[in-house]
């Protein structure tokens, strides 16, 4: 699995968890010890690849030129998995606050911590180390933004079920997207909002990332676990861990451009302020600097 497919996952958590919140029971233990075992096992890896990256004492890389490669790799997936590891974590303190339990929250916020210490090894790393060139760097710091404010409008998604804009990477960017989330539907042309962001989202990882991901396996594993934790009503009579919304925003891929392309144009149509389109064009704004 890509770790731009775990973007996408955050997306269906940020989207269904009023739903696994209205729930109101702790989330299974057996998701959150997946989620735990296979979240470790990556930062494991992780370790290891970041270690090999860092300069030996003779300032010189330690890691052989032709496995460089996969030592950006491995960053990219750092940065772009860190959308989930944000989005889980103010499901899970949403989810125990709503359940009165405490089960899922310590859970979450300790990998959420491993994998802050990861992307800060990463960021020295980009500073620091030969093994990087400058437009390498430049790529991924570029990557590490996306993956923030990314973060912070699907946390914004949350905010309606319980306070958790501190796990947001800027908690007063996340509480402004949760202000426009909140009040885009209720205002002509608010129906296109949803489908602006699913747009944007899919864009936005979709070229310049390795083919592969390092630890697709891992990957797999952590977003079968956080997919497990949902109602079982919310899937398919297969009992497969695939939502029909993940199964749409997939087939949306191909004409993601053409549906941003429709929005703006609609929204152009509108000569007024307050004609169609203008309770979303703040919010496509906000969406185009993701690219940035």
């Amino acid at each position: 699995m890509h770790a731009r497919e775990l973007v996408e996952l955050a997306a269906l958590v940020a989207a269904h968890g009023p739903a696994l919140a209205r729930v109101r029971v702790p989330m299974p233990e057996s998701s959150l010890e997946e989620y735990w075992v296979a979240s470790k096992c990556r930062l494991d890896r992780w370790a290891r690849t970041l270690k090999s990256l860092e300069p030996a004492g003779d300032r010189t890389p330690s890691l052989p030129a032709r496995r460089r490669p996969i030592g950006q790799a491995v960053m990219e997936e750092i940065l772009i998995s860190e959308v989930l590891a944000r989005v889980w974590a103010a499901m899970a303190c949403a989810s125990d606050r709503h359940s009165n339990t405490d089960a899922a929250e310590p859970i979450a916020r300790s990998v959420l911590v491993g994998h802050m210490e990861a992307r800060h090894r990463v960021l020295t790393l980009l500073v620091r180390s030969p093994a990087i060139d400058a437009d390498d760097a430049v790529r991924l710091n570029r990557l590490r933004r996306q993956s923030e404010r990314w973060s912070d409008l699907l946390i914004g998604h949350l905010i309606a079920l319980a306070d958790v804009a501190e796990l947001a990477a800027e908690p007063s960017r996340a509480r402004e997207f949760a202000r426009d989330l909140h009040d885009g539907p209720r205002k002509p042309g608010g129906r296109h909002v949803r489908s602006l962001v699913l747009a944007s989202l899919r864009g936005a990882f979709r070229q310049g990332l390795a083919a592969e991901s390092p630890n697709a396996d891992l990957n797999a594993r952590i977003a079968g676990s956080v997919l497990a934790a949902f109602p079982a009503e919310l899937f398919d009579a297969t009992g497969l861990l695939r939502s029909a919304w993940l199964v749409r925003l997939t087939s949306f891929a191909d004409d993601a451009e053409g549906v941003v392309h429709e929005l703006l144009k609609a929204d152009a149509r509108g000569s007024r302020s307050d004609g169609p389109g203008s309770s979303y064009r703040r919010l496509s704004g906000r969406m185009r600097r993701f690219e940035g």
